[in-house]
């Protein structure tokens, strides 16, 4: 993100089509983008067309032949109606398939040249993304889509992602929108889950922590996010989380669910973020620049415990074996501070055991059990 200022003209300038197409033609050639969505909407539209081509010839033949078999003809006008229907909705259906085939190329088209307009690069698509964030671990099918990465003054990568849960009939698609930000040094694992979009049910985030981690910061801030950090490192958290950080967080990121894991910072909605929507980029550069200087006062955090020397070893030893030896010259004050880096009871939060989800289905297993057995029929029969 280097460019000198916010350039969303790309996403909405106007696109020939011919121009679109040559360039989805360019960047399948390349490699650049997947083959997978062209033979999707190929094998769409085949379905569209076999399943109504199946329907008009059933009544073809039912119109043609069914004198010979039946004795009585069916109504011919009624028969031709339902056929000249059927065949127009068939149609509609492939002219939508193949124009949103096209629309794909008119959308890769403007995102590339968004992020190359702000000094990005724009990626299609990257399978099981290998990012330490709670929502690329889960599930099957991970893709992250759409991306957009930019290299400077750090590393910030925007995208959509997607996963699945259950099979068959119990399969679900997850989609969310992500912001992932490199940090120069790694941090505790901490999470902030915004109250605003969350449920009655309570969070909207996958995983849920033990709840004597969270953490109650000063003023309203509690009002907006409730925050987690591993036990222990209460201390490190409000040195992280100061008033005027967490002012930044409240005032540009409310909406945002945050994860602070190992080397990364991680801003995550329910939507996707990648978009040809000019206010949604605005508002997403914005949040990143409101957080963007903060950063560096969190990269001088260091883990005191990563200093403590091993068990039965002095704190310190002279050079010679007088006591209390003076060095022979000052060491430099960052080589006394400790390593960058997180200790192990830092580096991950413990989850959350889920006891509502275990005693809802325990509780309809045993009605199940019950009605199965006869046991529930006869208490209600009394």
């Amino acid at each position: 993100m280097s460019a000198p200022g916010f350039d969303a003209r790309p996403l909405t300038d106007p696109v020939d089509g011919a121009t679109a197409r040559a360039y989805r033609k360019q960047l399948l050639a390349t490699g650049r983008a997947p083959k997978t969505a062209g033979w999707a909407a190929g094998c769409l539209v085949v379905g569209v067309v076999g399943v109504f081509g199946l329907v008009v010839v059933n009544l073809i033949f039912r119109l043609v032949f069914a004198p010979f078999f039946e004795g009585s003809a069916p109504n011919g006008v009624g028969s031709i109606a339902i056929i000249l229907v059927v065949a127009l909705i068939a149609a509609g259906l492939t002219a939508l398939i193949v124009r949103a085939y096209r629309n794909g190329g008119v959308r890769w088209y403007r995102l590339d040249h968004f992020a190359r307009a702000n000094g990005m690069t724009w990626f299609p698509q990257a399978s099981d993304p290998p990012l330490p964030g709670m929502i690329f671990s889960l599930g099957s099918s991970r893709t992250a889509t759409d991306i957009l990465r930019g290299e400077q003054p750090r590393m910030v990568e925007f995208g959509n992602y997607r996963y699945t849960t259950g099979s068959g009939k119990n399969r679900t698609t997850h989609r969310w929108g992500y912001v992932a930000i490199r940090l120069h040094t790694p941090l505790p694992h901490i999470v902030l889950d915004a109250e605003g979009n969350n449920t009655f049910l309570g969070t909207n985030l996958p995983q849920s922590f033990d709840r004597h981690q969270r953490l109650s910061l000063e003023g309203d801030f509690d009002r907006y996010f409730s925050l987690y950090c591993p036990q222990g490192y209460e201390q490190d958290a409000l040195y992280l989380f100061t008033p005027d950080i967490m002012a930044r967080f409240i005032d540009n990121a409310a909406q945002l669910d945050i994860e602070i894991v190992d080397d990364w910072m991680f801003l995550y909605g329910k939507r996707d973020f990648s978009t040809l929507d000019p206010r949604t980029w605005g508002w997403l550069f914005s949040v990143v620049g409101a957080l963007m200087d903060k950063l560096a006062q969190w990269e001088r955090w260091r883990d005191d415990r990563l200093a403590m020397p091993a068990a039965g070893t002095p704190a310190s030893a002279p050079l010679s074996g007088e006591p209390g030896t003076a060095l022979p010259f000052t060491p430099p004050v960052e080589a006394l501070r400790p390593p960058p880096g997180v200790a192990p009871g830092g580096r991950r939060l413990k989850r959350a055991v889920p006891w509502a989800t275990i005693l809802i289905g325990g509780g309809i297993l045993v009605v199940w059990i019950g009605l199965q057995s006869g046991v529930m029929n006869a208490i209600f029969s009394r």
